[in-house]
């Protein structure tokens, strides 16, 4: 899951919210595997509930709502969950631009990211490979230094690959409903 699922400003606490402020417990379910929906009814049933209690018990009842779901959400995923973060925590550049290419229907900007992202990576690794490749027949020292460089750069590769031509949730024991 992207890494701000367990931020304030994460798209799981957003869904919380939709939920609380729409009387809508739908709109959070699909975060949280489909065996944690009735904790989920009945959290959202409380935190109701105690929105009537005054502006204290509100603010109260929603944080915990909010952690509820994202702590069924992480354990949907298999990740623990270690509490809400702030909002605005740096997410990287990748997560808002693809947020944005989800909200505008257009991958183009994400495409050019990860793309240029990749050829600086693998040239990077590659050019340090070739830059040790002279030393692969000794002395074995050397060598040694080419041989890991190489099987790095390989091995790298390897997951890299694997890594864009796998489906991330499911990959890692989530709620994926195939």
């Amino acid at each position: 899951m992207p890494p701000h699922c367990d931020s304030k400003d994460g798209p799981v606490v957003k869904a919380a919210v939709r939920a609380l402020e729409g009387d809508a417990v739908e709109s959070v379910l699909p975060y949280v595997p489909a065996d944690s929906e009735g904790e989920v009814r009945a959290a959202f049933d409380r935190t109701m509930a105690a929105r009537s209690a005054g502006s204290a018990a509100a603010s109260v009842a929603e944080e915990w709502f909010s952690e509820t779901v994202v702590r069924l959400h992480r354990a949907g995923e298999g990740a623990a969950f270690t509490g809400l973060k702030p909002a605005g925590l740096g997410h990287g550049a990748v997560v808002p631009v693809a947020e944005r290419a989800i909200e505008t229907g257009d991958p183009g900007e994400l495409v050019e990211l990860l793309t240029a992202a990749l050829r600086d990576e693998t040239n990077r690794k590659f050019e340090h490979v070739m830059r040790l490749k002279p030393q692969e027949n000794g002395p074995v020292a050397e060598a040694r230094q080419y041989v890991e460089a190489m099987l790095g750069f390989e091995v790298w590769s390897h997951k890299t690959h694997q890594c864009i031509t796998s489906d991330p949730l499911h990959d890692h024991g989530s709620m994926h409903v195939g």
